[in-house]
């Protein structure tokens, strides 16, 4: 498997608001360089959105992070592959993510197969799956252009790239939270942790990674520090570093914090937006 072409290095997440003030926001993101713009999975509430930024914008790649399988038919993700692809071609990126059910990689096989059947197939390199473990990650190794890892360290960034080998892209959603006050950005960034780490593959994730029971119960500092990149720019900017270092091929930046367009507009002073 080779990587996504065009996906470039540093992607940023937009926030879809619910009126179209987001469609003006994903083309300022376009300008500032940003080399990708990924959608929240949780905020994708008719695919509709998807077409829409792709519209909005003029040849950056869009991306979601991620499409749940259990919420979207796999004939309309595909119908929808294939109208953008013959209307901006190779700029939707499919990202998937399995559910939440028993046996779930078998549920997102039988997803794949039927994108691979479909007239005309997503192909296995335009699409990227959500994946934690080493299963999943042989999985997108296997069936997908790679995986996009949420809630990680470099370290384990560094163990993805492993099972992944060479030639799979590998991309990190990177929670960031611009500002220096450390109990007001921990704050910020246990909002979601909250909720995710109640989601069994993630809480199984932090374990491997070597936080215990009181750093998972408790969202303990260590474990928020090591999870979310939060301080100025600078130190944001240096995980991002960090991730690219350890093997991510592209770091998405999603900004928690109250002011995510003036987040966007510093970090894109400083990262490397163009390979």
């Amino acid at each position: 498997m080779t990587r996504i072409e065009g996906l470039g290095p540093i992607g940023i997440s937009l926030n879809i608001s619910p009126d179209e003030t987001y469609l003006d926001e994903a083309a300022r993101l376009e300008s500032l360089g940003y080399s990708a713009i990924w959608l929240r999975g949780g905020q994708i509430d008719s695919l509709d959105r998807i077409s829409a930024v792709v519209r909005a914008t003029d040849s950056i790649p869009v991306a979601t992070g991620i499409i749940p399988i259990g919420v979207y038919d796999s004939g309309a993700v595909a119908q929808l592959h294939a109208d953008l692809q013959s209307t901006a071609p190779d700029r939707f990126v499919v990202g998937l993510g399995g559910p939440q059910v028993p046996r779930p990689l078998r549920a997102l096989n039988e997803y794949l197969d039927r994108l691979d059947r479909f007239d005309p197939p997503v192909p296995a390199e335009r699409r990227i799956l959500a994946a934690l473990g080493p299963r999943k990650l042989e999985l997108a190794r296997d069936r997908a252009a790679g995986a996009v890892l949420l809630l990680v360290t470099p370290d384990y960034t560094a163990e993805a790239r492993r099972i992944l080998g060479p030639h799979a892209t590998l991309v990190v959603s990177l929670m960031t939270v611009l500002g220096a006050d450390a109990a007001q950005a921990r704050d910020t960034a246990r909002v979601p942790l909250r909720f995710l780490s109640g989601v069994g593959g993630y809480a199984t994730n932090f374990v491997r990674m070597g936080f215990g029971a009181d750093d998972i119960a408790g969202l303990s500092d260590r474990l928020v520090d090591d999870l979310v990149a939060w301080g100025d720019a600078d130190a944001i900017v240096a995980r991002v570093h960090s991730h690219l270092a350890a093997g991510a091929d592209h770091v998405v930046v999603s900004e928690l914090g109250a002011r995510p367009d003036e987040a966007a507009r510093q970090l894109a002073r400083l990262l490397p937006l163009r390979a």
